[in-house]
């Protein structure tokens, strides 16, 4: 996975296991640690030339636990065992919330207090700094805190910023990876990334803001996370590249969600079906000829029927 596939953040000093000396009561053993650890002194992180600090805090932990793409299935044992540890779960909309209702379907009782952060295309109701205040607050009164977020923590998810505003407060935080939707949703449309002799690399990059060319041919799959509303311009961006405008494209909405559907066109006939079809977020968007090994994608990608309906074809669907 290249370029901007992931948000990576540096690796910080004070990575250990939850097993050992100093752990927290009641956690999750051999867990990746990554800050203060469980010490009840802590050094105040420092700008380059200022002095250090030493202060004496009392927190909880901060677990940053990737939901995956919503399905609760798809919640990885060490995420399930934190949420039933926490004291308070900070969830998102999209992933976090549909596993913490599948869970509930499932009999899953969780204790901790919930509270909503979801954030709406184009409306964030709690800020970002506000969220990164909540977890440092709620730690800081000595209570277990999950950041529950969709697909994987450091995939476009500011994993990182929350991590880094915790740390600085001398918390204790602890990250449990999540399934990404990146290259979840594509499986629902039976669409490897990467394919002996068909592709041998792929890009995960956001199209919340229009994308710059994106080099390579059909054989380096692109995906395109939050991706909707740019749609025609990335289209048209990477049409004028190798892959042609003739490069299969597959939409999958809504992955493991109720509004499940897939759209297969081209680069050139793609923004158009978009609109045909009314999709809408969220949706995953993947160019390149894997695309081609989809059970749902139709003989003649180039003169799609814009009323085809991928998931009414008579072939048996991918398993998971």
């Amino acid at each position: 996975m290249s370029g901007s596939a992931e948000r990576m953040d540096a690796a910080e000093p004070g990575v250990g296991s939850a097993s050992g000396a100093g752990a927290a009561p009641g956690s999750i053993p051999d867990a990746v640690v990554l800050g203060a650890g469980a010490r009840d002194t802590v050094a105040a992180p420092h700008a380059a030339g200022a002095s250090r600090t030493t202060e004496t805090v009392a927190s909880g932990t901060v677990w940053l636990v990737g939901a995956g793409p919503g399905d609760a299935g798809l919640l990885t044992l060490r995420g399930l065992r934190a949420l039933e540890s926490a004291d308070v779960i900070v969830a998102d909309r999209l992933g976090a919330r549909g596993v913490l209702d599948g869970l509930a379907a499932e009999g899953v009782h969780l204790d901790a207090e919930v509270i909503d952060v979801g954030k709406l295309p184009g409306h964030h109701a709690v800020p970002q700094d506000a969220i990164n205040a909540l977890l440092v607050r709620e730690a800081l009164a000595g209570r277990t805190v999950v950041r529950l977020k969709g697909g994987d923590p450091y995939v476009f998810g500011r994993g990182g910023e929350e991590l880094f505003a915790c740390q600085e407060a001398g918390i204790d935080v602890r990250v449990v990876p999540g399934v990404t939707s990146a290259v979840s949703v594509p499986a629902l449309a039976g669409i490897p990334l990467t394919h002996r002799g068909v592709a041998t690399s792929f890009t995960v990059a956001t199209a919340h803001d229009q994308i710059a060319a994106l080099g390579g041919g059909r054989d380096h799959t692109v995906v395109l996370l939050m991706g909707v509303g740019t749609l025609a311009h990335s289209a048209l961006t990477l049409a004028r590249g190798e892959r042609g405008a003739d490069c299969p494209v597959a939409i999958v909405e809504d992955g493991f969600g109720a509004r499940q559907r897939v759209t297969v066109g081209t680069l050139a006939t793609i923004a158009a079906q978009a609109a045909e079809r009314g999709v809408r977020s969220p949706a995953v968007v993947v160019v390149g000829d894997v695309v081609r090994l989809s059970p749902y994608a139709p003989a003649a990608l180039a003169s799609i029927d814009l009323t085809f309906d991928p998931l009414a074809v008579p072939r048996k669907a991918p398993s998971l």
